[in-house]
């Protein structure tokens, strides 16, 4: 985890994933440039998110919403965690 602000995205995953294993490098590069947080979660410690992911691990959320699955393309979740939010 990077940056001192609220955790703003997260990384579902699991052991023994290549995927997952990229995917990690990409979020810490980009949260790391941007000084943002981000928190990941063995999806293989809850039948829950066992059931929810399933196949799909790599899964990124970024302020609470699906972002991306399987690959983290660093272009697109720089610019989730850049862009302005309107009123």
């Amino acid at each position: 985890m990077t940056g001192s602000g609220p955790t703003r995205v997260t990384l579902y995953g699991r052991r023994g994933c290549h995927l997952c294993d990229q995917a990690r490098v990409v979020v810490e590069t980009v949260c790391a440039e941007l000084g943002e947080r981000y928190a990941e979660v063995d999806v293989d410690t809850d039948p829950t998110l066992q059931d929810r992911f399933g196949e799909e691990v790599p899964v990124t959320f970024v302020d609470g919403r699906q972002h991306d699955f399987w690959r983290v393309d660093p272009v697109r979740l720089r610019a989730a965690l850049t862009a302005v939010e309107g009123p």
